[in-house]
């Protein structure tokens, strides 16, 4: 009967040993992750590197040098896990060129969206932070991945995107932003009467608004006509961000300053 037992009990307390090392293992990876995010955190922060090195293209780089230590925790991981199985690892790396050479046929679009995350950044086309508009989807960058980017539209949708399928971007975060804003008013208007009326209207909104202003509102002309009305156009330019707003208010205090003016709008 004891033989029996020693027959069981040793190949048991053989498996236990590897299962406590497997869970050991995934702890001690679970702390490098910690303790490497927080490193990540601490060496890749705004003010720590010159240049031209902003806090937003710094938060997009810190995104994707976790997300390459995520990956490569998990492929030493994996290793360490199978080693402790008695799985001969060594004859599978060996033969990792002929798996990956089969593989990679079909992982072309994952290395596509490698290469394309690291040309987006080194390039910078847009960062953390940005208002983009990108296969189709406009919304605020929130988190930029090796494989991925994740874009919050307004909606508040969380829109996730390959980086492969990224071919153009619209970048409304970066230069100056145009305000177009058209007035359509009646057609036997005096139009430099109300030219005049629309321009000190529009100047007293950009002195009201001198921080975010880059090119004063100018009355370009007429835009269009059609029926008994006459379309004027006012351009503006002001700091990114800033032009929903700007135009919102712009177009308030020229429909204002008309109606006290007594021009009637078509």
């Amino acid at each position: 009967m004891s033989e029996v037992l020693h027959q069981w009990i040793g190949p048991l307390s053989a498996y236990g040993i590897k299962i406590i090392r497997v869970i050991l293992i995934i702890i001690g990876l679970m702390l490098a992750g910690k303790v490497g995010s927080r490193a990540i955190n601490g060496l890749m922060r705004p003010g720590r590197i010159p240049g031209v090195w902003d806090e937003r293209r710094i938060k997009t780089m810190r995104g994707l040098i976790k997300s390459l230590l995520r990956y490569v925790l998990y492929f030493v991981g994996a290793i360490m896990i199978l080693s402790e199985l008695n799985v001969n690892t060594s004859s599978m790396l060996a033969g990792a060129g002929i798996i990956g050479l089969a593989v990679g046929f079909g992982a072309q679009n994952l290395v596509r969206d490698v290469v394309t995350g690291f040309f987006i950044l080194f390039e910078d086309q847009f960062a953390v932070g940005d208002y983009v508009t990108i296969a189709g989807v406009t919304g605020t960058v929130e988190d930029m991945g090796l494989r991925v980017t994740k874009i919050r539209e307004a909606t508040g949708g969380l829109q996730i995107i390959s980086n492969g399928t990224i071919s153009q971007v619209a970048n409304m975060s970066r230069g100056g932003m145009n305000v177009l804003v058209e007035v359509k008013v009646a057609r036997e208007q005096d139009l430099d009467r109300v030219t005049a009326v629309i321009e000190a209207a529009a100047r007293k909104v950009a002195d009201e608004h001198r921080e975010i202003v880059l090119e004063e509102p100018q009355v370009l002309g007429i835009s269009g006509f059609e029926g008994a009305g006459v379309s004027l156009q006012i351009s503006a330019k002001v700091k990114p961000m800033q032009q929903w707003a700007f135009g919102r208010q712009l177009r308030r205090a020229i429909i204002d300053a008309l109606d006290a003016a007594g021009i009637a709008i078509a």
